[in-house]
């Protein structure tokens, strides 16, 4: 059977697309190169992990992942040159830039700390990590610093909360999913998680327990 052009395009397409957003020239070798690396970093063998990513130059995932393991390693100068490298590329890799910002604390430079932490959350006001790190800095200052910070922790609170709502949420939605497709243990296995996220007076928590107190009537 004979095929037209067109009949090709989109795997042309595709070619070009994956060509154009291949992370570095080894392209697959890449990849599998920054899983097996992740995979240590969890075992927290750091130095090992930044040896295994010294080759990457231009795939910022393995940047940001050598540069945290350098950190964490006590290679400050080595994380602050890998860190920078992996801005350079993305700018606004919030990542980057929270372990660049410990790099600056623990080298002494508060204020570069401090412009880091208030770019992130210029970019995501919510970012929970980055508003306990803010208010470390804050908490440095002394007392000065004290309103500051506990601002910032509130504000922390803030956002785990509706973390934890939007997660107990997605629980609920996939409870209704679970029992309307007779899978009732699943159900009340999803709806038992939800409530663990929740404060008992949140309105999410009633709905929750609500939908228990019907499966449980009408399917005990």
């Amino acid at each position: 059977m004979k095929h037209g052009p067109l009949v090709f395009l989109p795997t042309i397409l595709f070619c070009l697309w994956a060509a154009s957003c291949s992370p570095s020239a080894t392209g697959d070798e890449a990849l599998l190169l920054y899983a097996r690396a992740q995979d240590i970093y969890r075992e927290g063998r750091f130095a090992e992990t930044a040896t295994i990513l010294a080759g990457q130059t231009s795939f910022v995932p393995a940047l940001v992942l050598r540069g945290k393991a350098e950190y964490l390693s006590g290679e400050l100068a080595a994380a602050e040159k890998t860190l920078k490298r992996a801005l350079a590329l993305k700018p606004h890799d919030a990542e980057a830039s929270l372990f660049l910002a410990r790099v600056f604390r623990e080298r002494g430079n508060m204020d570069e700390a401090q412009r880091l932490a208030e770019k992130i959350l210029g970019d995501q006001p919510s970012e929970i990590r980055t508003l306990r790190f803010a208010a470390e800095l804050a908490r440095q200052r002394g007392a000065p610093g004290e309103a500051a910070s506990a601002a910032l922790l509130d504000r922390a609170v803030e956002a785990s909360l509706l973390m934890s709502a939007e997660s107990a949420m997605v629980f609920l939605d996939r409870a209704r999913l679970r029992w309307s497709g007779g899978n009732r243990t699943g159900a009340l296995e999803d709806l038992g998680r939800a409530g663990m996220l929740l404060p008992d007076d949140s309105p999410v928590a009633k709905a929750v327990e609500r939908l228990h107190s019907i499966i449980n009537e009408v399917s005990p």
